[in-house]
């Protein structure tokens, strides 16, 4: 696997589904789960959450040390753009007993193949739990991953918070159905 670096803010836009959006802090670490790092990181000093790739997950999924850490509410996972959900539909079925939080990577952000991962998770799999959208996320994307989805976003580290908070104010009616709700009826 190559080394992956992805950075976002301090802070998470949250915006759980019949709420509204606020920031709040972002616990998690994102784990490139390369050999090279000697396993897991250190979860007991600085960050004490890890999203782990779920590649890494396959392969670990059964050790003690991983299921502690799981169960205690430590270690969630992350899906990349060319993770086959469907293929192994029994370990995100388990998941959802599981992760505390999952998130889809956006390598870039013209890449929307994590829109569909989100999608997916809360229409085929009946996730209940976080979908949170890392990497490459930009303001831009933030209605159209709330709309699959999504309900928390870590943005590149360049994008405005106090922007993207006020995206989902925007618009006052929406004319197609989403995850979050019914489409706007219009009166004549």
């Amino acid at each position: 696997m190559s080394q992956l670096n992805i950075t976002s803010h301090q802070e998470i836009l949250h915006f759980p589904k019949g709420d509204k959006p606020t920031l709040a802090p972002n616990e998690w670490q994102v784990w490139s789960g390369s050999q090279d790092e000697g396993g897991l990181p250190d979860l007991e000093h600085g960050a004490h959450k890890v999203l782990v790739p779920f590649t890494w997950w396959l392969e670990h999924h059964h050790e003690a040390d991983v299921i502690a850490k799981t169960q205690n509410g430590q270690i969630g996972v992350w899906l990349a753009t060319d993770d086959d959900i469907l293929k192994h539909a029994d370990m995100i079925d388990a998941g959802k007993q599981a992760w505390p939080l999952v998130a889809a990577h956006f390598p870039i952000f013209r890449d929307g193949r994590s829109f569909s991962t989100a999608a997916l998770l809360r229409n085929r799999f009946a996730w209940q739990g976080e979908i949170r959208a890392i990497g490459d996320v930009l303001i831009d994307q933030l209605l159209q991953g709330a709309r699959v989805g999504f309900d928390s976003f870590a943005l590149r580290p360049d994008q405005n918070l106090d922007v993207a908070l006020k995206q989902f104010d925007l618009y006052t009616v929406t004319t197609q159905n989403s995850w979050r709700d019914k489409r706007s009826t219009l009166s004549a």
